[in-house]
């Protein structure tokens, strides 16, 4: 991006609750006005200055915008060399954004857990992007760059170690701690909701490869885990992952965009340890119902309703010392040819859902703006690690609490 802009960055959503953790980041990390130029964005005023007193961040400028009036939208975007968006359901708020980003010439990612959207701004924008030298970039939380920049960290390993890329990697979630996300549950439902409605949704959300290229849609994988089963290659009972329906697409869609750089018969898949013996299957059991509950239509199950009276509305979270004292850690089995291994370990200092997801999404966006010359390319709809590659994994450690370690 050859042109001067006033901002570096700028947090579209600044005064919700994801938006409003970002901007306490980078407020912590880069300050008012240091390195960063960044803005807080929003439509309502009121709230953004609120917001902005709270946090003690009254030197950052502030802009106004609706995420519906495109003029508004286009004038936002034509300041800035990325912008950071937390407003979501993203297919109810995020078309003219993302739009005017492609149009404006300005980069973009967000936290979007939404497999449908996302397979239509990949068909819409993802050609006018790459000529415009944007790069869209979604799944920028923990859902899915533990996955993806995982994976991307895991095969560089491979690649330098062994001489040659895993064929198969597994991810196994060891444990996480922290608030349930308002608005990946929100997500959730909107993408089931249109996948019920829809027939054409329901078979692109079930396709293990609906987010690559359409012309490489084929693959060895199939669908996601649906009931307990034991790994042998971890030692342990396993149960579905609610996340691996965006994760596993999102990896991919990562080896697809590389000229399948792993290999077209490279497989991928997540769940969930639980254990091993009676009490590891019976753990597994607990949390693949846990998982089936979750999926149910809260409009018609009693228990999913009952269930979503104890759990965060979009824009609800929780409070900073259970986010301080969150975490995650996620173990990577990788498999070669020969049947020999190499693991990874991923782990995060903060609550996936909120406090590491924020730091996550706040140094994706920092590296599209700052880290041109390091960006691998070329632009287009692509995903954390065909985006920024080596550049992120750099930030992820370096800022944000990230840990990504062999063995």
């Amino acid at each position: 991006m050859g042109d001067v802009r006033e901002f570096d960055v700028v947090i579209w959503g600044a005064s919700g609750f994801t938006g409003r953790l970002v901007a306490e980041y980078y407020l912590a990390q880069y300050g008012a006005s240091g390195e960063l130029r960044w803005a807080m964005a929003g439509r309502n005023e009121a709230k953004l200055k609120a917001v902005q007193k709270e946090i003690g961040a009254e030197g950052v400028p502030l802009i106004l915008a609706d995420s519906h009036d495109r003029a508004s939208l286009d004038a936002m975007v034509a300041r800035t060399r990325t912008i950071l968006t937390t407003v979501g359901p993203y297919a109810q708020y995020g078309d003219e954004l993302l739009a005017a980003c492609v149009a404006g010439r300005a980069h973009y990612c967000d936290l979007s857990g939404e497999p449908n959207w996302m397979r239509r701004t990949i068909d819409q924008h993802h050609e006018a992007a790459r000529d415009n030298g944007v790069c869209i970039v979604h799944c920028c939380g923990f859902d899915s760059i533990p996955s993806d920049m995982g994976v991307y960290y895991l095969q560089q390993q491979a690649k330098a170690k062994k001489g040659e890329f895993c064929k198969h990697i597994k991810y196994r979630l060891i444990g996480m701690s922290g608030g349930f996300s308002g608005g990946t549950l929100a997500s959730l439902d909107g993408t089931m909701a249109e996948a019920k409605a829809d027939p054409d949704v329901r078979r692109m959300l079930l396709h293990p490869y609906g987010l690559n290229p359409r012309d490489a849609m084929d693959g060895p994988d199939g669908r996601d885990q649906q009931s307990v089963v034991y790994d042998e290659d971890a030692g342990q009972w396993t149960s579905p992952f609610i996340m691996a329906l965006i994760n596993t697409r999102v990896v991919r869609r990562s080896n697809a965009l590389a000229d399948f750089a792993y290999g077209k018969d490279f497989r991928y898949d997540e769940s969930v340890l639980t254990g091993d013996g009676i009490a590891g299957r019976a753990k597994g059991m607990a949390a693949a119902l846990s998982v089936g509950v979750l999926m149910l239509d809260p409009k018609k199950s009693l228990l999913r309703r009952t269930i979503d009276k104890f759990l965060p509305d979009p824009g609800e979270g929780p409070s900073r010392e259970k986010r301080e004292a969150g975490f995650f850690a996620i173990r990577l089995i990788g498999l070669f040819a020969d049947g020999t291994k190499m693991e990874a370990k991923v782990k995060g200092d903060r609550d996936p859902g909120y406090g590491s997801t924020s730091k996550m999404l706040g140094e994706s966006a920092v590296c599209l703006a700052l880290d041109g010359d390091k960006l691998p390319g070329p632009c287009g709809v692509l995903t954390p690690s065909t985006a920024m590659g080596e550049a992120l994994l750099e930030r992820l450690q370096q800022n944000a609490g990230l840990r990504f370690e062999l063995g």
